[in-house]
């Protein structure tokens, strides 16, 4: 009997290097709250976000994420002709075809490389970083680009009161490849369809377009159809989140043989401060552990919340390259990923 190749891979791997661009324009709650009917002390309160960052200018999810994408290679030392492939996390490019992916490898000069886009909303980076993991395990390349990247605000309603004051843009970006010691756990993913709803898009995309055409062609003159936005179910959100992300997270440290006690860092979605604060008091993490907060000044940046964290963390010096920490994306989905990974070193281009 002929036989079939098979490809061997590498068996332990790690985040090389990272990079991230945040958008220049600073968003205060003050701002926010000139449209929303809110005052920034309660934003605060409810979400421990002071700014975001919006994008601004010639600003878009596409400079975002070839900017981030160059600087993780270049802080990983690896030249990108090793890059074996490109996955692009993000729910927020603007077009189904062509997906994202593909243009933002040619923006970086790697145009032929395998590049694809993965949308899992606000876990999004979690499930990148795990199907980038297992494919250098598995043979299908040596060295893998994962960007997360979002432009939220594009389809803000800036009157919600459940999403208008919570999300940013911005981009971040690893190098994942072949490493001495492995670096990134078995990756703990799920989702919950039952409860999908809870974040969502305001209208369905093929009745949006429907609505569009009729009205279109009734009055040639007629407004245009409002843009689609998000909406979220907070509440409900909060209530999924209390119940389900403890155990993904002891599950995750199950999984990758790393005792609560040996975590240095921890590095949740920024999604809000309060849910997070709650995690690390279920999963009984110490409290001097240093805990991610890149939210109060970024907003919660969905698949690039991760990563724009870490980046935060590693500049600030509250964390340190090398350190274990323990990552948790959740969101639309609703869906989580998490991982128990040795973060990389700190950027020599950081995104401040």
């Amino acid at each position: 009997m002929v036989s079939i190749a098979v490809n061997k891979g590498r068996e332990n791997v790690a985040m090389l290097g990272i990079g991230a661009y945040r958008p220049t324009r600073i968003v205060s709650n003050a701002e926010v709250c000139e449209v929303l009917d809110s005052t920034p002390e309660w934003i605060y309160e409810r979400t421990g976000i002071h700014n975001r960052r919006w994008i601004s200018g010639d600003e878009t999810l596409r400079t975002m994420a070839a900017a981030a994408g160059e600087r993780a290679i270049a802080n990983s030392g690896i030249d990108r002709s090793l890059i074996g492939a490109l996955v692009l996390a993000s729910s927020s490019w603007l077009k189904l075809t062509p997906h994202g992916a593909p243009t933002i490898a040619h923006d970086m000069g790697m145009n032929g490389i395998p590049a694809f886009d993965l949308t899992s909303g606000c876990g999004g980076f979690g499930y990148g970083l795990g199907v980038a993991a297992d494919m250098i395990r598995a043979g299908s390349a040596d060295y893998i680009l994962v960007i997360g990247a979002e432009t939220m605000t594009v389809g803000l309603d800036p009157t919600d009161r459940g999403t208008a004051m919570i999300f940013g843009d911005g981009a971040g970006a690893v190098v994942v490849g072949p490493s001495d010691e492995n670096g990134i756990s078995p990756t703990v993913w799920g989702s919950d369809g039952e409860n999908a709803e809870a974040i969502a898009q305001n209208v369905d995309f093929l009745a949006y377009m429907d609505k569009a055409q009729a009205l279109q062609g009734a009055d040639p003159d007629a407004e245009p159809v409002g843009r689609m936005s998000l909406r979220m179910e907070g509440p409900r959100v909060f209530r999924w989140a209390a119940v389900t992300l403890p155990r993904a997270l002891s599950s995750a440290l199950e999984m990758s043989g790393v005792a609560k006690e040996d975590i240095e860092v921890f590095v949740p979605h920024q999604a809000n401060a309060r849910i997070n604060e709650l995690m690390r008091k279920n999963l009984g993490l110490a409290d001097d552990i240093p805990m991610a907060n890149d939210i109060e000044n970024t907003g919660n940046t969905s698949a690039a919340s991760i990563p724009l964290a870490i980046e935060e963390m590693l500049v600030s010096g509250r964390a340190k390259g090398g350190q274990l920490a323990l990552l948790l994306g959740f969101g639309a989905g609703l869906s989580y990923a998490g991982q128990v990974v040795r973060l990389p070193p700190v950027p020599l281009e950081p995104s401040f």
